[in-house]
């Protein structure tokens, strides 16, 4: 005898309890103290300092200390030169043959902190519990890597700019280690076309890197090292095109608020009228790694296709959105032609999920 069916409806999870969380960031201060507004997260996206000596880093960490944020990422830049032991190792007489540097020493000042998180190319988990804060968690991945330019530190090659049509095995594999898990991500070097025009009028950022964003899509990808890019924008990823891989949907650009005064404010909340199209979602029982045919990696269409990136897709859709800022406070780039300026930190405002029990 057949049995009847179940008209009772299917078990939901109850929607994630969300809270406003502060981020301020800066990045390329170059051995700038500025003014920091006040938030719960401080992010600063390298170049510390302008040479990595350990009296530039000394300086750099106090000022860092001293800022009162419940939590602090931390990551270098291709000035800080001997936070790249391998490099400095090579090169570090280049630069400092009158006062040789201890690699170990200055990286030392980071590690031991015990307000920041330093991370070299690694992933976190931040869980914000101060009772006063919003009491909220993140997952987030650093990385002081950018395409190289001169003799500096923490660079990879890439191809060359000319070239238009760029294959998986033309690119640098180092940004496939950001897990699809990241709620944050915190790079040195801008993606391509996204705030990495120079002072030349040239997109300088990575491509690799822009593709691992298309598959990951965070919540938040903060950048520097091109002083004149310094800005915020929204990216939506198109994940719906089964032709061309890695294609976006759009951009929405942002108008700093931030004159006078007032803060340069990105609001990426519901209350700020627009909430973030970013549901942090992650496949639940599917290993976080797996690896994708080539020719199907950026992909979109049925995530249930063979013809598609499953590994970006599937259980994911809610990931459509990014804002990708590059928070550089200086200005200008080397000359500074007309003087050093300095740009004001970039606050953003983002909706996290809550993980305490209530």
């Amino acid at each position: 005898e057949a049995q009847p069916r179940s008209t009772r409806c299917r078990h939901q999870d109850p929607p994630t309890r969300t809270r406003r969380t502060r981020f301020v960031c800066v990045s390329d201060t170059h051995n700038t103290t500025v003014k920091l507004p006040k938030g719960d997260v401080l992010i600063h996206a390298g170049d510390l300092t302008n040479q990595g000596s350990f009296s530039e880093l000394s300086r750099a960490v106090t000022w860092l200390e001293k800022a009162p944020f419940e939590a602090k990422i931390v990551i270098a830049g291709n000035h800080d030169l001997t936070l790249d032991a391998p490099f400095y190792a090579l090169h570090g007489p280049h630069f400092h043959n009158q006062a040789p540097q201890s690699p170990s020493d200055c990286l030392a000042l980071l590690t031991s902190s015990p307000s920041m998180t330093y991370l070299n190319h690694a992933s976190a988990k931040i869980t914000l519990t101060s009772p006063s804060g919003p009491r909220t968690s993140f997952s987030v991945f650093g990385s002081p890597y950018s395409p190289r330019n001169g003799l500096w530190a923490f660079s990879y090659d890439t191809p060359p700019q000319s070239q238009t049509t760029l294959t998986a095995a033309d690119l640098p594999a180092l940004w496939d280690d950001i897990p699809l898990d990241a709620d944050v991500v915190v790079t040195h070097t801008p993606p391509r076309t996204h705030r990495d025009e120079s002072r030349l009028r040239r997109a300088t950022g990575c491509e690799a890197l822009r593709r691992a964003l298309w598959r990951v899509r965070p919540k938040l990808a903060v950048c520097g090292h091109v002083h004149e890019a310094r800005g915020a924008e929204r990216v939506t990823w198109d994940l719906g095109c089964a032709n061309t891989a890695f294609k976006e949907d759009g951009i929405a650009g942002w108008e700093d608020p931030g004159v006078g005064g007032k803060q340069s404010l990105v609001d990426l909340t519901a209350r700020g009228g627009r909430a973030l199209e970013n549901d942090g979602s992650v496949t639940a029982g599917e290993g976080l790694k797996t690896e994708v045919v080539g020719d199907v990696r950026g992909l979109g269409g049925d995530p249930a296709s063979v013809r598609a990136d499953r590994t970006a897709l599937v259980g994911r859709l809610g990931r459509r959105e990014t804002c990708v800022v590059n928070c550089a406070i200086m200005a200008k780039s080397w000359p500074h032609v007309g003087g050093k300026t300095v740009n004001k930190p970039i606050v953003v405002d983002l909706d996290l999920p809550v993980w305490e029990e209530e």
